[in-house]
């Protein structure tokens, strides 16, 4: 899953509205983020292969550090943990350690049988909804719309740059999902953890649109 984890980030500006976005965006795709690094390292494994399912030709063979359910508790605890002791509120904390432990969620509904359930890697899960692409498309970008929405109904823009930057983010981000379905199957296992660090990029540019906006009082 891809712009749905977004659509998390963006959904729990309601809960954590002294949050800067880019901070609860990192926290929801930080399992993505953590994935690449691990997969450079050769921690974690993965292979392309066309036609692995409908929508992704990557073969998840050894991730459990990164996408376990119980790495996916692990790191929740951790973030809201350092939130807590940075000072942070215990809103912001637990919308946090929510947006870190969604993603597993998340990718649970599109992924086949290959998510871990705990770091040995013995027992999987997966609905497999990337083997029906109109279903993973459709679940995928509703649940970015409905994060969009609970963010410009909490939030109101300053400037142009919290006005119209907005629409500019979600464009770019529903750009480059259509682009996954596009173009070839990535050319190499290290393109792919690239394409994932530069996520970081795309969280910053969020961060930076949501400097111009503020919450709304209600």
């Amino acid at each position: 899953m891809f712009i749905g984890h977004y659509g998390v980030g963006l959904a729990l500006k309601r809960y954590a509205p002294c949050t800067s976005l880019g901070t609860l965006m990192f926290a929801a795709l930080w399992m993505d983020i953590l994935w690449p690094l691990l997969i450079l390292s050769g921690v974690e494994r993965v292979r392309i292969m066309d036609g692995a399912t409908e929508a992704m030709p990557l073969v998840f063979e050894y991730y459990p550090f990164s996408h376990s359910l119980m790495a996916a508790i692990f790191w929740a605890v951790i973030f809201a943990t350092v939130c807590r002791l940075l000072k942070g509120r215990l809103s912001t904390a637990l919308a946090l350690g929510a947006g870190v432990l969604s993603h597993w969620v998340l990718d649970a509904i599109v992924h086949l049988p290959d998510l871990p359930i705990g770091f040995s890697g013995a027992s999987f899960v997966g609905l497999g909804l990337w083997d029906f692409t109109p279903a993973a498309i459709a679940i995928e970008v509703a649940f970015f719309v409905i994060g969009l929405a609970s963010y410009l109904r909490c939030t109101r823009p300053l400037d142009g740059v919290g006005n119209y930057g907005m629409w500019v983010f979600a464009g770019l981000l529903i750009l480059i999902y259509a682009g996954q379905f596009a173009g070839p199957p990535p050319s190499s296992v290290t393109v792919v953890a690239y394409a994932g660090l530069a996520q970081l990029l795309i969280i910053i540019f969020g961060g930076w649109v949501d400097r111009g906006r503020r919450p709304v009082i209600r």
